[in-house]
């Protein structure tokens, strides 16, 4: 609609100005015209027949005055309209101007020629004029009979547009009702056949209904083994507190009651593990990634573990170079995989291990971070037991996700996690790419 207004205001300035040039030369041709019949008739009134055919060929009524040489009137109207601004030009152009004639705006031509009558030799002057309305008039005509054909066309495209839009979206209304149908269980494929136009956004849906009932049933599955992790833990605080309960003496009370401190413990820490697990399920958000330097992530796992590590009996030893390495990451999800390791070592080291040893050195693009201990032997071959969740390779006080969250963190992080063949215990490496 704003396309066919401007286009009809365009069209509009168009006719007038075609209308002006129209007439202004038809006026000159009257002009000429009525020059030429006074010379032949000498003087006489413009013939019935010169009239008739001005009239036709100008599309309205063409008034005149001739003037002979010295000004002398010679025929046509009397007190013809002057120009209220007159230029100074060549005489002999013809001057177009606009004036009032009779209280009606009028259009006038005044051209100037040098004449013989008789023995006299002059200039005769021929003024023609017209109202300026049946300019108008003839320009209000080309502008209604563009507007009615742009009318035409903007109704047989909005007809076009209608029909066409309606049917192509058909198929897609069709898509709505059978989605509104569904259930809010129901993710399978849309099988429904639908315009090629829109068959890659139907793909992508089918795509995304996909991957959310994939995280469903994974959330599914690690609820249920949460669920089972969690009673275990929860089932030895019980048992222990009733033991407390019904102790009989001071000596076996205090027994009970290191037993339920142990045990409150490792459900705490089952808990915690399941939390981190869970939030390292969660995307990546830019703004929790910052540049740190991995020494002191490590200084302050160490730290934290080193109490408890030396407090066992178990030689503690950490090696790392005096220079800062720079790394893009999470400082609580790098604390938490380190102290992680460190636990597994604890924990699943048996009776054997005496000594636990951290190396952090580069190696490249990368750093690299080695957890090794003497005690019970970890193979490669046993990675994909080692990394799965609630999974252990031997009965142990662990929950079977301390590898398992290390795991996620060094995907979170773009880097990797491995067990390292050696000869006598277990070795761990974590390896994670400096930042630039």
């Amino acid at each position: 609609m704003l396309l066919a207004i401007l286009l009809g205001y365009w069209r509009y300035t168009v006719a007038q100005q075609t209308a002006q040039e129209l007439f202004d030369d038809s006026l000159l041709s009257a002009g000429l015209a009525i020059s030429r019949d006074v010379a032949v008739s000498d003087g006489d009134a413009l013939s019935p027949t010169t009239r008739s055919l001005i009239r036709d060929a100008s599309g309205g009524e063409i008034f005149y005055h001739v003037t002979g040489p010295g000004g002398i009137y010679v025929t046509g109207y009397a007190y013809p309209p002057a120009s209220a601004n007159p230029t100074k030009q060549d005489v002999y152009q013809p001057q177009f101007f606009e004036a009032v004639y009779r209280n009606e705006p009028v259009r006038v031509l005044k051209m100037t020629e040098r004449v013989t009558l008789d023995n006299l030799v002059g200039d005769a002057t021929v003024t023609a004029w017209q109202r300026i309305a049946d300019r108008n008039a003839f320009a209000n005509e080309l502008s209604i009979r563009a507007a009615i054909l742009m009318g035409i066309l903007m109704a047989t495209l909005g007809f076009v547009v209608w029909f066409g839009v309606a049917r192509g979206l058909r198929p897609l209304l069709d898509l709505q009702d059978a989605i509104d149908l569904r259930s809010p269980d129901d993710l399978s494929k849309i099988k429904r056949p639908v315009p090629t136009e829109v068959r890659g956004i139907v793909q992508t849906l089918n795509r995304l209904f996909g991957q959310v009932e994939d995280s469903i049933n994974a959330h599914q599955v690690f609820i249920s083994e949460a669920a089972h992790q969690l009673r275990n833990p929860a089932a030895a605080v019980q048992s222990m507190a009733e033991a407390l309960r019904d102790a009989k003496t001071d000596e076996d009370r205090d027994k009970r009651i290191v037993e339920l401190v142990a045990a409150a413990k490792n459900s705490a820490t089952v808990a915690e593990q399941l939390l981190s697990l869970e939030r390292l399920r969660q995307p990546t958000h830019q703004d929790q990634m910052e540049k740190i330097d991995f020494r002191l992530v490590v200084e302050e796992a160490c730290a934290e573990m080193g109490v408890q590590i030396l407090a066992n009996g178990i030689d503690f030893e950490v090696t790392m170079p005096e220079s800062a390495i720079m790394v893009t990451g999470d400082k609580i999800f790098l604390t938490e995989a380190i102290k992680n390791l460190l636990d597994n070592a604890v924990k699943h080291g048996g009776a054997k291990l005496s000594r636990i040893s951290i190396v952090l050195l580069c190696d490249g693009g990368s750093v690299k971070l080695t957890v090794a201990d003497d005690g019970t032997g970890l193979s490669p071959a046993q990675s994909e037991a080692a990394f799965s969740r609630f999974s252990q390779l031997k009965y142990s006080e662990g929950s079977g996700l301390g590898l398992s969250i290390v795991s996620a963190v060094a995907k979170r992080h773009g880097g990797v996690v491995e067990i390292n063949q050696v000869e006598k215990g277990a070795s761990v490496t974590l390896e994670l790419p400096i930042a630039l």
